[in-house]
């Protein structure tokens, strides 16, 4: 497997980060299948499924600190603190080999806006101290919720990237919704008319 020619429309997300970010995905080209980060059928897909379909949550974030659930691979953390230099992150990851990995492109990227921290959200000692917290596909969204909205402060938004069936979960996550007093609950879908595959985020008020 190769790895996919970088699409026209990563220029259009990244901007002037795009040097910073093709060096990451190089990097995850290399070394994601070998260290278990990424299937062995994602690397003609790596650009258009998971970089650029990262990269598109970068306009919804605020300065502050922003929590990523789950990062994993860096997907889309390391992703978004690439494309957000005035943007904080703490990238909550239980799994000691990602969390390697992410402690290692930290430091071969340069970043100074990146704090690994390893632990399950539920257990990584943030609670309320996040103003915005994202995650990517990594469970229903009624399971998602309880995990993630304890950690954002009050008034803090979750922005979390969901598949096509994102106004299903929602509904499904009714208890969940009014258990952690979210709201303004919406789905955005991002990249449309400049990408080949949206990005779908559920977005929600904490308070």
């Amino acid at each position: 497997m190769t790895l996919e020619i970088e699409p026209a429309d990563a220029a259009v997300v990244f901007g002037d980060r795009l040097d910073a970010v093709r060096a990451f995905t190089r990097n995850l080209a290399d070394r994601g299948e070998e260290l278990g980060l990424i299937g062995p059928l994602e690397l003609p897909r790596l650009w258009s499924r998971h970089i650029v379909n990262s990269g598109l949550v970068a306009p919804l974030l605020r300065p502050g600190r922003v929590g990523d659930v789950g990062s994993g691979a860096g997907l889309p953390g390391l992703v978004l603190a690439l494309a957000r230099p005035d943007v904080d992150f703490v990238l909550i990851e239980p799994m000691e080999r990602r969390v390697a990995w992410l402690r290692d492109q930290v430091s071969a990227l340069g970043l100074r806006n990146v704090e690994v921290v390893r632990a399950r959200a539920e257990e990584s000692k943030l609670e309320g101290t996040l103003d915005q917290v994202t995650a990517r596909a990594v469970s229903a969204l009624r399971t998602l919720i309880p995990v993630t909205a304890p950690l954002l402060r009050d008034g803090g938004e979750l922005v979390l990237m969901k598949g096509a069936n994102a106004p299903k979960e929602i509904e499904a996550a009714a208890k969940q919704i009014r258990r952690f007093g979210l709201s303004d609950v919406e789905v955005l879908l991002l990249g449309e008319g400049v990408v080949a595959e949206p990005t779908r985020v559920v977005r929600a008020r904490r308070g």
